[in-house]
């Protein structure tokens, strides 16, 4: 039986040094679990086939916007990681690239304005939260390798006050890695998102 990861207030205010998240999963999260032993079969299978999904999705975007992907090499590189993969806890710039028409989106490349998130440290793990808007992911991040964390989250739309469950709805369920790509400078990188595009990859850099 799978863990079904509640990840409900993942980036409430820290309430005196604990917060709500943890509150609300401290005795769900076993000690020592690994996202693998958390994540679906379908998010495993995302995750397994990422370079497959790179190579159908960049293709594209550089076909609709390859002056946007040449200037910024570092971030569509598919393999640019470097050690130290798990962000710091603390509020952080985030912007976000779709890479390859599918679904509802109507261009191969589209990049969006910055917006906030936060991660948070919640004792083994660490969770991440976008912070306003209509669409807004927010989950737990995994260790997994020195170059590598794995995030497992769901999407929270519209006025909803709290998220599903992972696991509950396929729908919502969101997977996808962190690397470090520079000093001080994150990506999550979500292959085959339910909605919209091939690829999403999100930039991550600390709020001046």
């Amino acid at each position: 039986m799978k863990w079904m990861l509640p990840v409900a207030a993942a980036l409430a205010p820290v309430l005196t040094g604990c917060s709500v998240y943890r509150e609300a999963t401290s005795s769900r999260l076993p000690a020592g679990a690994n996202w693998q032993t958390i994540a679906t079969d379908s998010d495993r299978s995302r995750i397994r086939n990422w370079r497959k999904t790179w190579d159908a999705a960049l293709p594209l975007a550089q076909k609709a916007d390859g002056g946007a992907i040449a200037r910024d090499p570092l971030l569509f590189d598919p393999d640019r990681a470097l050690g130290d993969a798990m962000p710091p806890a603390g509020a952080y710039r985030c912007r976000m690239f779709k890479l390859g028409e599918n679904g509802t989106a109507t261009r191969d490349f589209a990049a969006f304005p910055a917006f906030d998130c936060r991660i948070a440290d919640e004792g083994e793990v660490k969770s991440l939260n976008k912070l306003g808007g209509t669409q807004r992911p927010t989950g737990l991040i995994f260790a997994d390798s020195n170059a590598r964390a794995i995030f497992l989250g769901t999407m929270v739309l519209g006025d909803e006050t709290s998220p599903l469950r992972y696991g509950l709805d396929s729908k919502r369920d969101m997977v996808g890695y962190i690397e470090r790509i520079a000093p001080k400078r994150w990506r999550l990188v979500l292959p085959r998102p339910r909605f919209e595009s091939i690829l999403d990859v999100v930039e991550l850099v600390p709020a001046p």
